[in-house]
């Protein structure tokens, strides 16, 4: 098990939270082939935060918040709030129906394949896991096991995890 700088992932967490508040903005061009495209790209990293914040038994406002505006700022605020919403509620239903467990191992192989999306699932799955201040022990547990079941070693997510703050201090500063 490893312990991830509160001051970093809370500092991503804040900013994703804060564009998360923000008006949405539809997905534009392209319609509902671009739309099904999004979905299929952010469905997972969409899952991987879905499973973390439900992981304790218990979704707040903060961790949805970190959830949309982490798939704005990665879709280019192409996903809107009722996009973000369907692909909660997708991934609350294959919880639901499936496991979390099950599901959690079927993200997981899914990120797997690609290791930028894998690593950017882990340091958002990080955000959510501190978006409400208290990380649970079961929040824990998942991030480890996404860590794990992704390949990331204790090293690789610091190093992880200090590029995101070396990023944010270049975004404060501008």
């Amino acid at each position: 098990m490893f312990w991830l700088s509160t001051s970093t992932v809370a500092r991503l967490r804040d900013q994703l939270r804060a564009a998360g508040q923000k008006a949405s903005v539809t997905v534009g061009e392209g319609g509902v082939e671009n739309l099904q495209i999004l979905k299929a790209e952010f469905g997972p990293i969409c899952e991987a935060m879905y499973l973390m914040m439900s992981a304790d038994g218990d979704v707040s406002t903060e961790e949805r918040e970190v959830l949309s505006g982490a798939l704005s700022n990665l879709s280019g605020s192409a996903l809107d709030g009722d996009i973000v919403d369907e692909l909660i509620g997708q991934a609350k239903k294959r919880a639901e129906d499936e496991g979390s467990k099950a599901r959690l191992a079927a993200v997981i192989a899914e990120l797997a394949t690609d290791p930028a999306r894998a690593e950017v699932a882990f340091v958002l799955a990080a955000a959510i896991a501190f978006a409400d201040n208290a990380v649970a022990d079961e929040e824990n547990e998942t991030l480890d096991a996404i860590a794990e079941g992704l390949g990331i070693d204790e090293a690789r997510a610091d190093q992880l995890l200090v590029a995101v703050e070396k990023d944010l201090g270049s975004a404060e500063e501008s």
